[in-house]
């Protein structure tokens, strides 16, 4: 048996509910949002295709009912709009996630939580502040969909299965992102000598174009936006991944968002390196050997949310 708990029935934590449902993930799944009519809505919508799926009960309800939870989804605030960033939206999603905060942990003090609402990394720093509840519980989606999205880029450009591909997104789920390229293999080959190595080197072109790849991740999520609106199947695909993993005795390696404690000379901020995800919640970074300038990026990116932290009311 496992209960999730998804707060924001939006088109983000809707099309999470939806997809819990679908890959038979939790027993029983509690949508809640502030819009009761829409909570109501989304979740019959969801439970009536349950002869289709694992066997499941979806419902929305109060606060109350969240006791229990194995997992919680916070996935409430207001959406990013075309041409606004992530960190215009801080002050007032911190506002409304103080307010989920007082309600939700009182009655699932044991869940592990994730993190969703943007500006992601902030959010799940002054989670951690205002909370009380113990670090491993408490976890950031961060950079878990910006890896995904260079994952299948790369994917595409060397002809192989994404699964193949080990390459990961650290920083800020935003602009200071950055791809530690060092890092980077692809079949056990780094990405600068995989092409001479395979079969297929005659249809892959790549010529070190590390720039090009980071700018289509850093915009992937703005273009979607400009285009329709707004971003949903894959960040929820991404947050079903992380649940599993939070399921499993088993560590995962993600780009999640964490408390940083001097590492890479970092404190009292939250973004993403990678971290090992098991049921236990986060089991503890993974201290990968990053070049001087992969440091100067990461401390940029830790400086410019300290920055936005700085200017906020906790």
């Amino acid at each position: 048996m496992s209960k999730i708990t998804v707060i924001g029935a939006g088109s983000v934590g809707a099309t999470i509910a939806n997809d819990l449902m679908i890959q038979g993930i939790a027993s029983e799944i509690l949508l809640i949002d502030v819009n009761k009519e829409k909570a109501f809505g989304e979740a019959m919508d969801i439970y009536q295709g349950a002869p289709f799926c694992s066997p499941a009960v979806v419902h929305s309800g109060d606060y109350s009912e969240a006791t229990d939870s194995d997992i919680v989804i916070i996935t409430s605030g207001v959406p990013r709009k075309p041409g606004q960033s992530r960190l215009e939206l801080a002050q007032t999603n911190v506002d409304i996630l103080k307010e989920i905060t007082a309600q939700i942990v009182p009655v699932a003090p044991k869940a592990n939580y994730v993190i969703v609402s943007n500006p992601v990394d902030i959010l799940t720093y002054v989670f951690h502040k205002i909370s009380g509840l113990p670090e491993n519980q408490i976890i950031g989606s961060g950079t878990i969909l910006d890896t995904s999205r260079l994952q299948s880029e790369l994917a595409k450009r060397f002809r192989i299965s994404p699964k193949n591909v080990h390459a990961h997104v650290y920083g800020e789920h935003g602009d200071s992102s950055f791809v530690p390229w060092s890092l980077v293999h692809i079949a056990n080959n780094h990405i600068d000598s995989y092409r001479y190595n395979s079969p297929d080197r005659d249809r892959i072109d790549w010529t070190q174009d590390y720039h090009e790849v980071e700018q289509y991740v850093k915009t992937s999520g703005a273009q979607v936006i400009k285009t329709k609106g707004a971003t949903y199947y894959a960040v929820a695909m991404s947050v079903c991944h992380l649940c599993k993993c939070l399921k499993s005795s088993a560590g995962t390696a993600l780009t999640v968002s964490t408390m940083m404690h001097g590492e890479y000379g970092i404190s009292d901020v939250c973004l993403s390196t990678l971290n090992l995800v098991d049921n236990t919640g986060v089991r503890g970074k993974i201290m990968n050997h990053l070049t001087d300038g992969e440091v100067d990026k990461l401390r940029l990116s830790a400086n410019k949310l300290k920055e936005i932290i700085a200017g906020l009311e906790i």
